[in-house]
């Protein structure tokens, strides 16, 4: 009979094949595969179902020989009616023996499950699901905020470390009972665990009307790469773009208010600031613009005197950026908007990177 050493066994020592087996089996652990799928507004689909009062991502566990991601497809199809193949890891999560609460019957060992992008689904791709007969229930697409009350908790943290590594791009993340081993700022800042600012209006390229005057001016700001500033409350990760109100020093005109606002939320110099368009509230009736400039430079942070908050400083790409927003369809527009004038501007398109996040003294050349 042949020999295999013990991974734990001493210098000289040897187990039978059949001994090291056995060793390898007592400490097996379930395998388990869930995607994360979401809407063109950034929701999460979620799934109902008959046996547990909390929901879950589509997934379960991974049968006999099976990798996890056959296993994610197979559960697509099964739970969905939906095929597709997962080629995209988001994370893999080494979930406790003692963090389920699992009933002593169950023998639960503890799990490493995977979680697979499933992608950002159109109105024809949801209007496809089927569902199966038993288990699911209903599906719906909820924000990212949701989760904590619709989930257990690890599975809501397993959801938002994934949904954030998605945004992050730095590839698949590794988790213990949910949370990230090497949390980016995303995590360290609990980002999409409050609610996203929400406006859903409708795009419009070009000035404003002169009446009523606008109620926010802000700015896609430009750094060297292509990447735009992005401020994160550090006490609820809100994520907000450079601007604000306009203020009667301003004399009635958007880019003095611009320069001002970038200035005291974020210590930022704008140059060359271009105007995109707007988006008007439908009950107030008024704009709310949006400009393009150059980030020139960022001084040390400091407290915002109109609120407080000294924001944490990010550079992303646009569209990382309109990820961490709640602005419906109208974000494709604005998007083009963005980036018709990042061009005129000079400045080149972004790579897809992870997110950076900017220290007290940045030399904007060298991120």
């Amino acid at each position: 009979m042949t020999t295999t050493p013990s991974p734990d066994a001493p210098p000289g020592t040897s187990m039978t094949d059949e001994e090291y087996g056995a060793f390898r089996a007592s400490a097996a652990l379930w395998a388990g595969t869930s995607v994360l799928i979401t809407d063109r507004r950034g929701r999460v689909l979620i799934q109902h179902v008959d046996y547990r009062p909390t929901c879950l991502l589509p997934g379960g566990a991974v049968d006999a020989g099976e990798s996890p991601a056959q296993g994610a497809a197979r559960e697509l199809h099964e739970e969905l009616g939906v095929t597709m193949t997962v080629t995209r890891g988001l994370a893999v999560d080494w979930v406790s023996a003692d963090s389920l609460n699992a009933p002593a019957s169950m023998h639960f060992p503890g799990e490493i499950l995977h979680v697979y992008d499933g992608g950002t689904w159109d109105n024809e791709q949801i209007a496809a699901i089927q569902l199966p007969a038993r288990e699911v229930q209903s599906v719906e697409f909820v924000e990212p905020a949701q989760l904590p009350e619709l989930m257990s908790p690890g599975d809501a943290r397993r959801a938002l470390s994934a949904l954030r590594a998605r945004i992050n791009a730095a590839g698949p993340v590794l988790l213990e009972n949910g949370a990230p081993l090497a949390p980016t700022v995303l995590d360290r800042l609990a980002v999409l665990g409050h609610p996203r600012p929400t406006y859903h209006f409708p795009w419009q390229a070009g000035p404003a009307p002169h009446t009523p005057p606008p109620a926010q001016v802000w700015c896609w700001a430009f750094a060297p790469d292509g990447r735009v500033l992005v401020l994160l409350d550090p006490e609820t990760g809100t994520a907000v773009l450079p601007g604000g109100t306009p203020e009667p020093e301003d004399h009635g005109d958007p880019v003095s208010t611009l320069l001002r606002e970038a200035n005291e939320e974020a210590t930022a110099r704008l140059e060359r600031p271009l105007l995109l368009g707007h988006v008007t509230c439908s009950t107030s009736r008024r704009p709310y613009l949006r400009y393009a400039a150059a980030l020139a430079g960022l001084g040390p942070r400091r407290p915002d005197p109109a609120t407080g908050i000294t924001h944490t400083r990010i550079l992303a790409t646009p569209e990382q950026a309109a990820q961490l927003f709640d602005w419906g369809p109208p974000t494709a527009g604005q998007l083009t908007a963005v980036h018709h004038a990042r061009a005129r501007l000079g400045i080149p398109r972004a790579a897809r990177q992870p997110l950076t996040e900017l220290p007290d003294a940045t030399d904007l050349t060298t991120v």
